[in-house]
This record gives structure tokens, sequence and C-alpha cells, in this order.
């Protein structure tokens, strides 16, 4: 088994968190939402200082929020290991771009993570990383558990099978060139993808499965911070099975 701690691996970290926040309603964008003191990008930040290999961890933050950022929480920020702070786009793809481009070259691995994911396992991101290593992609998900249907309007067109239907979360890791050339084909080919794997998969890579948990939820809505607030002050999952 490779080890995640390797020197011969050079880690960087890419946390997204320019997006517009419209669910949350009124109030500052998720990532700035504070539970238990911290913003919930710190609480998510937490999740990866077991990682000795990383060498650089870049918040893409929305322009707006910048000043905040630096103002308020740049000591929260520098103490989890943020070596750049850096301004998103238009979209996460962009913004994700815009991450790639303050990293290094010498970086091996690309770690890019929902900003607002606070509760994904150490063990999640060590297999991720692993899985990377070894094969040059891996994502984090989980195989869906609800009946699925197609709607058409307010009406049930049809129900579709989940029989290897899986729902994507983060980290999503990559060797580092893979990840640049994966999204320089789609900024040319004017293609903009859900996720970063997308990017990967329709150039014809292979990108490994690495099963998650339910409790990586990616906080998106008032509901989902009352259960953050409420997992924070119980504990912080640190294995997927709660341990």
């Amino acid at each position: 088994m490779i080890p995640v701690g390797d020197p011969s691996h050079r880690l960087g970290l890419i946390l997204p968190a320019a997006g517009s926040s419209t669910r949350m309603g009124d109030g500052p964008r998720k990532p700035l939402i504070e539970i238990n003191g911290l913003p919930v990008l710190c609480h998510t930040l937490r999740r990866f200082r077991h990682l000795s290999s990383v060498e650089q961890v870049v918040v893409v933050a929305h322009p707006e929020d910048l000043d905040v950022w630096r103002r308020r929480y740049w000591p929260c920020l520098r103490d989890l290991g943020v070596t750049e702070l850096v301004p998103g786009g238009g979209c996460r793809q962009e913004s994700v771009a815009r991450g790639l481009a303050a990293l290094r070259p010498d970086i091996d691995i690309v770690l890019i993570h929902d900003s607002v994911r606070p509760f994904v396992s150490r063990t999640a991101i060590d297999e991720a990383v692993r899985a990377a290593i070894e094969h040059g992609a891996a994502l984090v998900a989980m195989p869906l558990s609800d009946t699925v249907k197609r709607v058409s309007g307010d009406r049930v067109a049809e129900t579709v099978s989940r029989a290897d239907l899986w729902g994507a979360q983060t980290p999503q890791v990559f060797r580092h060139p893979l990840i640049r050339k994966a999204l320089e084909a789609a900024f040319a080919d004017g293609v903009e993808a859900t996720d970063d794997a997308q990017l990967v998969e329709r150039l014809g890579g292979e990108v490994k499965i690495v099963r998650g948990s339910h409790l990586n939820l990616k906080l998106t809505t008032p509901e989902h911070i009352r259960l953050a607030e409420v997992m924070l002050g119980r504990r912080e999952p640190a294995t997927d099975n709660g341990s």
C-alpha cells in the first residue's frame, strides 16, 4: 500500500469556495457561515490536517468575500495550512482552473474538495489519494439508496433503476498533469462539466471509485446548516464508521 504521507508525492489541495449560495437564502455565502465560532470552510480544512505531504492549500473564494477572509479569518486559514487565497471565476470550473493556476508545477497530486463538505472522513481522503497515485484519478462517491424517478413537469415519467448509480462526492483526486490537461481540453471545446472527474472521463481517462459516507454532506440549505450545528456540537466523525 502506498503511504499517504510519502514525501515523494507532493500534494496540493484546492477548495472552491466561490459559489453564489443562492439556495441558502440571505446572509453570508456558505463557506463563511459560522458554526461554533468558525466558518464552515475552516471546519472543512480541519479534515485534511493529517496529510503531512500537502505542500500547498489554495482557497478559491468569491471575489466579494476576499476582504473578509483576509481581514477576519486569515489567522484561521493560515493555521490550517492555507498558502494561497485567490478570487474565483464565473462558474466552478473556472474557479478550479484558477486554483490549479496557483499550484506549483512540481505538485504531483491534486485534491479538489468542496469547501462546504466538513464531514469527509480521513479514510475516504486517504483511499482517494492512494487510488489517484496508482491510477491517475479517483473520486469519493456513494451508491444511490433512494428510488430514482424521472419527472416531467409535476408527474412521474418513469422509475429509473438505481443499479450501478452512484452519487459523486469529494474529494476528487488527480495526477496534476491529467487534471490540467482535462481542464484545458474542456475550455477549448466549450464544455462545462458538473464535476472535475467528468472532465477526465470525457478524455477517456479511468476514474476509480472510493466509497464515501452518507455523513459526507454538502451543506447547501438552511436545514443542512442546522444539522451540521448538531453534528459539530457533538463530535467530528474521523472515519466512515464514526469512530
